[in-house]
């Protein structure tokens, strides 16, 4: 069993530095990167639509009568079909109040379908089997883009045995999607060409970032280009494209260029996770990794009297206490050139992924790690 754990340790070692040897490659090796893949246009985004609805047709599960709001939709319902029944009349099991949310991608138009995501708002137990009525879905403007109706799918179930107690669920009963529920009635408006100029917008802002590929867009289209700020860069469009924007935007996005990034440690200590860019350094430091095991073993014995003392005879519980620390060596990690140095220097200690984030975290407090470390 130990020879097994040292081996499976060895090749989770062995993974751990194959894939930082990669991430120490120079810049000039590094894989480039499309300017669609790490930006977007400014003006092109999604708009978040949502809206109150009613789903119906359930086995019993829905709302119980302590929800008012379900009932009052109901009666308001009925009342715009030309049917008038009092509120308190109303008994409802098969009825669940839901909020309906969907995304509206940029230039959807007119008759295109949205998938949309109902849940539960009431005290309803299980979504299966449900059809969401007609709900018309409005963006933060108040405007209605769309309108939602279908059978609900939950992509699980939930049972419950009568008098046993016995219940068997999957997934979460109560959340359930309709795929092309929602059908687009109103399109959004997108402007992404202003004063004849082109914003391009980073997802990870950078000001390096921001100037290669400013450097890359005019070097390759010779269009006028300038890095704004950190995260936008404004490109003025050359009058061959005025008619036609879209066919620089496709230019543009097939520009590639190598992305800088920060030098940061993300650790995260639950699942003992280590990430570090290939940015980060350390300066000479000298390192010390000791271990200190404490094993605590319990045994009954059984205590016996003496002759004629007229004691009794009761088991006694002894406690053996033993401390052992371990013998590592004070070690002296010099200034590593690459992250794969630091990880090598690190391994060499002995110490365990776990092991590792303390040390970084030690090694940071001390000074020497030239770098930011993110705790998740």
């Amino acid at each position: 069993m130990l020879a097994r754990s040292l081996v499976d340790f060895r090749r989770l070692v062995a993974s751990v530095l194959m894939m930082f040897a990669v991430a120490a490659l120079p810049a000039a090796a590094m894989a480039e990167a499309r300017i669609k893949d790490i930006a977007k246009v400014q003006g092109v985004r999604e708009n978040e639509l949502f809206g109150y609805g009613l789903v119906v047709g359930l086995a019993g599960t829905g709302d119980r009568a302590q929800v008012t709001f379900t009932i009052q939709a109901v009666v308001s319902m009925l009342k715009k079909l030309g049917i008038t029944i009092p509120a308190e009349r109303l008994t409802l099991k098969n009825v669940a109040a839901v909020m309906v949310t969907a995304k509206l991608p940029p230039f959807a138009k007119g008759g295109s379908t949205l998938d949309v995501t109902v849940s539960s708002v009431g005290d309803a137990t299980n979504l299966q089997g449900g059809t969401l009525l007609l709900t018309p879905l409005q963006a933060a403007d108040g405007q209605v883009y769309a309108v939602a109706q279908g059978p609900i799918s939950i992509g699980g179930f939930n049972f419950e045995a009568g008098g046993a107690g016995e219940k068997i669920q999957k997934n979460h009963p109560t959340v359930g999607r309709v795929p092309n529920g929602a059908i687009v009635e109103r399109e959004s408006s997108t402007d992404f060409l202003k004063a004849k100029q082109l914003l391009l917008v980073l997802n990870n802002p950078d000001f390096t970032t921001a100037l290669r590929m400013a450097q890359a867009v005019e070097k390759s289209l010779g269009a006028e280009t300038r890095a704004k700020d950190a995260s936008t860069v404004e490109i003025r469009v050359p009058d061959s494209y005025l008619s036609n924007p879209v066919e620089l935007i496709a230019a543009v996005e097939k520009v590639s260029l190598v992305p800088d990034m920060s030098a940061k440690v993300v650790v995260n200590e639950r699942t003992g996770t280590i990430i570090m860019g290939s940015q980060v350094r350390i300066s000479t430091v000298a390192v010390a990794h000791g271990a200190l095991s404490v094993q605590i073993r319990a045994e009954q014995q059984v205590s016996q009297p003496a002759p004629l003392s007229q004691g009794k005879t009761t088991v006694v519980s002894q406690t053996e206490l033993e401390v052992h620390e371990g013998k590592n060596r004070f070690n002296l990690v010099d200034e590593a050139v690459s992250i794969g140095d630091l990880v090598k220097a690190l391994n060499a200690l002995g110490v365990t992924p776990r092991d590792i984030i303390a040390v970084l975290q030690a090694i940071k407090a001390a000074g020497a790690l030239q770098g930011e470390i993110e705790i998740l």
